[in-house]
């Protein structure tokens, strides 16, 4: 990914598994800011007040802030493994709490390393994945005789179609990664000599997975 393109995940997601008696549950969601991964840390414990751990990690691009918490569990068992997945997955805007209920029997460190990276790779693998891309919104609108011209060198600039309103002229709704605005634009207006109107709209991210 370029540009400042990033990863993340849409919404929450949460999976869960056994090890030797103990449950693990990993929850996984969107966060944009330190309170909103806060809250939803606070909200994951008050859910499982009587779990033994609530470990938790967290990546925010405001800021490249990433936090961790052991819970109680020895030292770099719990915490720093589940970040770990987080920055191997590529994620930001993302907060995971992973819970704990023991079982009775301990699984040492290597076995608590092992449990919550599991944890924390199930719970991004039950999410919907994310690219957000830095892109520009952009109206094309040609006469009807154009649009089959303009409608076939989509594909090769990778625009995301995001409507097509047939009027007394046809105008394309899409977005367009910043890598390929220019040469798109230059492209069709050399297909339709120039027989077209373009509105370029502010700079955004968005979902281009």
């Amino acid at each position: 990914m370029q540009n400042n393109d990033y990863s993340t995940i849409n919404g929450f997601a949460e999976a869960s598994f056994i090890e030797r008696k103990s449950e693990f549950i990993g929850y996984i969601k969107h966060v944009e800011t330190n309170d909103e991964a806060v809250d939803f840390i606070n909200e994951i414990r008050a859910k499982h007040r009587k779990a033994t751990h609530n470990v938790y990690a967290y990546i925010l691009r405001d800021g490249a802030t990433s936090r961790y918490s052991d819970d109680g569990e020895p030292q770099g068992t719990a915490g720093v493994p589940v970040l770990d997945v987080l920055q191997k997955e590529g994620l930001t805007d993302i907060c995971c709490v992973v819970t704990r209920y023991f079982g009775g029997i301990l699984l040492g460190g290597g076995g608590l390393v092992r449990a919550y990276s599991h944890s924390a790779k199930i719970a991004v693998e039950a999410s919907e994945r994310l690219i957000m891309c830095r892109c520009f919104p952009i109206d094309v609108t040609v006469d009807y005789n154009l649009y089959g011209k303009i409608n076939y060198v989509l594909p090769d600039f990778e625009v995301k179609l995001l409507d097509t309103i047939f009027a007394s002229d046809v105008t394309l709704k899409m977005l367009v990664k910043i890598d390929y605005i220019d040469k798109l634009k230059e492209k069709i207006t050399d297909i339709t000599n120039g027989n077209l109107l373009i509105e370029q709209f502010d700079e955004c991210f968005e979902n281009f997975a």
